[in-house]
């Protein structure tokens, strides 16, 4: 057990025993039998069970206590707040200076060491940080208010809905369709009687595949009410992906919407035969699937009441998001009641948002973007949201004028979409104060907040199933977030140095992660705390999928944390600045691109050839563009029946933009693609002589890529 040597002091007055440890200040209180002692952190106690002599003592605290000090400070700090307790204990003991007179001196000391970086860092962050401590703290005493009375999202949502009856909820702009909160509490009450009395019970999945509309959201909540776990289908996917997703979360029913008619059609002939399918949406369809039913009248009919609550607390699933990742097609990210309620709490009050903000989502609802971040603050909250089925930069400016919207979400294609549009008089006469979001380029964000007059970006970072999130919260022009210089141990996140060929975990000989020092790009880790809600980590419904995400003596010694795959960089001041996404994914149009899924597509079109898709960037342009390398050595490749083919297969964000036919894709002696050379080589034609094409998205097909071409690309001439 370790044990510490205290000085110590006894009170005359009080008989009580004041010491000053190496490691910080430690007051002591008389207790029969003993004397209690107290260390910076609360709780961290040790029983002295004899009064000690005069003179010193050897004090032996909890191990626990030990390591909740020291897991806070890396140990250089630790040295130095020792040496500097040492010193100040120096001058009040044996120069007896006064406080009055020892703090400056000590000050005076601190600046002649070096610590004068660290001085001006605590004063441009102490207010920053103590302010988001702050938000913390009421999340996560929240938090466990609701872990202990065994809320849910649905509950936690009735007690909104009784509280803004008559308040407007939802707003669809798609038909201007109006919800009140006591509205979507009956829907969602609807939904719950019917599923309920279909056999449903707490446990089950339903699979929910449909545009974003009010009903979407009144869906999954009603399914929620009952526990019922909904899976958040991407409304892009077609066959073999749509077919997975629904087979891997065991779904007992798809609830579909009209327009995904001809989607279900396809992949209906691989269902289980056991899957209930329910349709919804207005209009007749010209060809129903056999065997659906039609969900909204037979919602019509259903009871209004408040269903029984099923037996489950806040650290139970909600629903499931679906994630491209490196396996290929997509993984479902569990969402359990407190991850859901953390991410919207945490963006609500680190952005000092309102009740009575008007927010206008139009990203899509199967995402956490749309549905955690956007809608969470309706649920949760009591804001009103307006839903948009699809983004529109034309129409953007005039439905936040039309709703009065104050905030506006966005992804960083968003905001260069918009400053690509005409100048218009309205994108001035609107109320929108903050824009929410992720993504926005450093290069346009002065740009975007002066014409468009709006106060404040509130840029975040965070994946559905992180448990590292970072928000922007005082608006530093280019980052998604920051962490503590001062107590960095209070939020246990970090950048760790990885290799950049590989991206593996890069460690000391201790076998321990290297942490990144200011101005080095890292990978970002979160340390995983199972005891500790905001610090768990979820994982997918796919054991090996979550294992993979998990790496082992990342801080410490038999710890372990959730690996972002994203590479960032941290300033002085402990901003954080998102530079690369990692592994096989990227995101291009606001969508994360799964490289070897596009890989097996791409392949079985061809006839099992050999392809490596990778993402490329384009200046100017949010994210990276897809680009596929093919191995030809006849030139037999059909263009255009290729891209046919891809239409039927993909959504356009997973369609190659570039083509690069070789001879032979080059591989590694484990017979892994190399992707890095082709990575730098990029679809520069002048570097690149093999033959090279881009997607035209007007003309729908794959066009030479010449040195015109690429000039077009570059300067932003040509629409990809």
């Amino acid at each position: 057990m370790p044990c510490w040597r205290l000085n110590w002091r006894l009170s005359p007055r009080s008989g009580k025993v004041t010491s000053v440890g190496a490691l910080g200040c430690w007051v002591t209180s008389s207790l029969p039998g003993g004397v209690m002692t107290q260390g910076p952190h609360a709780g961290n106690w040790g029983l002295l069970t004899h009064p000690p002599p005069m003179g010193s003592f050897i004090a032996r605290p909890s191990v626990h206590g030990l390591m909740a000090v020291v897991s806070l400070y890396p140990q250089a700090t630790m040295l130095r707040l020792a040496a500097f307790a040492a010193l100040l204990l120096f001058f009040r003991v044996s120069l007896e200076l006064s406080w009055a007179q020892a703090i400056p001196a000590l000050f005076i000391f601190y600046l002649g060491s070096g610590g004068w970086d660290f001085f001006l860092i605590f004063i441009k962050t102490i207010r920053r940080d103590v302010t988001t401590g702050l938000v913390l703290l009421r999340v996560k005493w929240q938090v466990w208010r609701h872990v202990r009375e065994k809320n849910t999202i649905a509950k936690i949502f009735q007690k909104t809905a009784s509280r803004y009856p008559e308040k407007t909820a939802l707003i669809f702009q798609g038909t201007g369709e109006s919800w009140t909160f006591r509205q979507l509490d009956e829907y969602s009450n609807q939904v719950a009687n019917f599923f309920y009395g279909q056999g449903f019970r707490s446990g089950d999945v339903v699979a929910l595949f449909m545009e974003s509309r009010n009903q979407y959201v009144g869906l999954w909540l009603g399914l929620a009410k009952i526990g019922v776990e909904t899976a958040l289908v991407n409304s892009h996917l077609r066959m073999e992906a749509l077919l997975h997703c629904i087979t891997i979360s065991n779904s007992k029913a798809v609830v579909f919407g009209v327009e995904m008619m001809e989607a279900m059609q396809e992949v209906q002939p691989s269902l289980e035969k056991s899957i209930h399918l329910f349709w919804s949406g207005e209009g007749s369809p010209e060809s129903t699937l056999p065997g659906a039913k039609h969900l909204d009248p037979l919602l019509q009919m259903a009871q209004r009441h408040q269903p029984t609550p099923p037996d489950k607390g806040f650290l139970d699933k909600l629903f499931y998001i679906y994630t491209s990742g490196t396996t290929g097609l997509p993984k479902a990210a569990i969402v359990v009641n407190c991850r859901y309620f953390r991410m919207a709490s945490l963006v609500f009050y680190g952005f000092h948002m309102r009740p009575d903000d008007v927010m206008y989502d139009c990203l899509p609802l199967y995402h956490a973007a749309g549905n955690i971040v956007g809608v969470g603050q309706c649920l949760l909250q009591g804001m009103t949201i307006v839903i948009r089925k699809k983004f529109s930069a034309s129409h953007f400016w005039d439905d936040c004028v039309k709703y009065n919207c104050t905030i506006v979400q966005y992804i960083g294609e968003i905001c260069r979409y918009l400053l690509n549009q005409p100048y218009q008089e309205v994108e001035r006469q609107h109320r929108v104060r903050m824009a929410l979001g992720n993504g926005l380029r450093a290069s346009i964000w002065r740009e975007f907040m002066a014409r468009f007059g709006i106060a404040q970006v509130a840029e975040f970072y965070g994946a559905t199933e992180c448990n590292c999130s970072l928000g922007n919260f005082d608006n530093n022009v280019g980052s998604c977030g920051f962490n503590s210089r001062i107590l960095p141990g209070v939020y246990p996140i970090g950048l760790v140095r990885v290799d950049e060929d590989t991206m593996e975990l890069i460690r000391g000989p201790d076998g321990v992660c290297i942490c990144c020092k200011p101005g080095e790009p890292g990978q970002l880790v979160g340390r995983i705390v199972k005891s500790n809600p905001l610090q768990h980590f979820d994982g997918y419904l796919n054991q090996s999928a979550t294992n993979k995400k998990i790496a082992r003596d990342v801080f410490t010694k038999g710890d372990t944390a959730y690996l972002t795959g994203d590479v960032l960089v941290m300033d002085k001041y402990g901003y954080m600045y998102f530079r690369d996404r990692t592994g096989d994914t990227f995101r291009w149009k606001g969508e994360n691109v799964s490289t070897t899924e596009v890989e097996g597509t791409l392949s079985r079109i061809l006839n099992l050839t050999d392809v490596v898709v990778y993402g490329v960037e384009i200046p100017g342009i949010e994210g990276k563009a897809g680009m596929a390398a093919i191995a030809d050595p006849s030139n037999s490749c059909d263009l255009e029946g290729f891209a046919s083919e891809l239409k039927k297969a993909l959504p356009l964000y997973a369609r190659p933009v570039f083509l690069r036919f070789l001879h032979e894709v080059s591989k590694t002696s484990t017979y892994k693609f190399q992707k890095m050379e082709l990575r730098k080589q990029g679809f520069d034609p002048a570097l690149v002589k093999d033959r090279l094409y881009f997607l035209d998205s007007r003309q729908g097909c794959y066009l030479p890529l010449d040195q015109a071409a690429f000039g077009r690309i570059q300067s932003g001439q040509q629409k990809l």
